[in-house]
């Protein structure tokens, strides 16, 4: 009837009508990343704005490849004849292989694409290596950083010089166009994690005699 009082609407059109402040802030904070990653991606391609330093930047993305790392890691494995070394290599072979398969389950959760400005022109790469979230590169850079300043006895130059590495390889990973800015800061907080992990878990010649064996 006239001048009866509206009807309440539903409760999930009000939940419409009045988006939550957490999900305002979500996706104010991907349209800021998107944009911030983008604009950082100056060695995207040859006609970027830094597009001379791309060979540069892909030398730096091959350094902290998977690959040349469970190659090198593995032939010092083979090749050690100290058995202390063998105990850190073999941990380190663990911890590998452990950043892959962490990554690869993430990225097949959540993923997220790659980058729209990015150029698929990545060394070796498998399936799950289309998704973007999180950088791998950043996960394995402040993996082996942390490992190395805590298991190998270097000067501080060198010490430096380790940290300068997983930083600049992070930052390449958005200058080179393959991830957003939030795909390597939760790369490189995943990386530190999962070294706390291979630390809780380390392998020896008491806890894992049967590995120890083969060497």
């Amino acid at each position: 009837p006239a001048g009866a009082a509206a009807a309440p609407l539903p409760e999930e059109d009000c939940m419409k009508l009045n988006p939550s402040f957490v999900g305002i802030a979500l996706s104010s904070l991907l349209a800021i990343d998107l944009w911030a990653s983008k604009r950082l991606g100056v060695c995207a391609g040859e006609g970027s704005a830094w597009g001379s330093a791309r060979p540069l930047m892909k030398v730096i993305e091959v350094s902290g490849h998977g690959i040349p790392w469970l190659l090198g890691t593995f032939y010092g494995l083979c090749q050690s004849d100290s058995s202390a070394a063998r105990e850190v290599l073999l941990n380190l072979l663990f911890a590998l292989l452990l950043d892959l398969v962490m990554v690869a389950v993430v990225k097949g959760l959540v993923r997220r694409p790659r980058p729209t400005h990015n150029k698929m022109d990545m060394f070796v790469t498998i399936s799950v290596d289309k998704y973007s979230f999180p950088s791998g590169h950043a996960t394995r850079a402040a993996l082996v950083c942390r490992f190395v300043l805590r298991h190998l006895v270097l000067a501080v130059p060198l010490r430096v010089l380790v940290v300068l590495w997983a930083l600049i390889v992070s930052i390449s990973r958005v200058m080179l166009g393959r991830h957003n800015m939030t795909d390597v800061l939760f790369g490189l907080l995943l990386g530190y994690a999962l070294y706390g992990v291979v630390e809780h878990c380390w392998l020896s010649p008491a806890t894992a005699p049967a590995l120890f064996a083969l060497w």
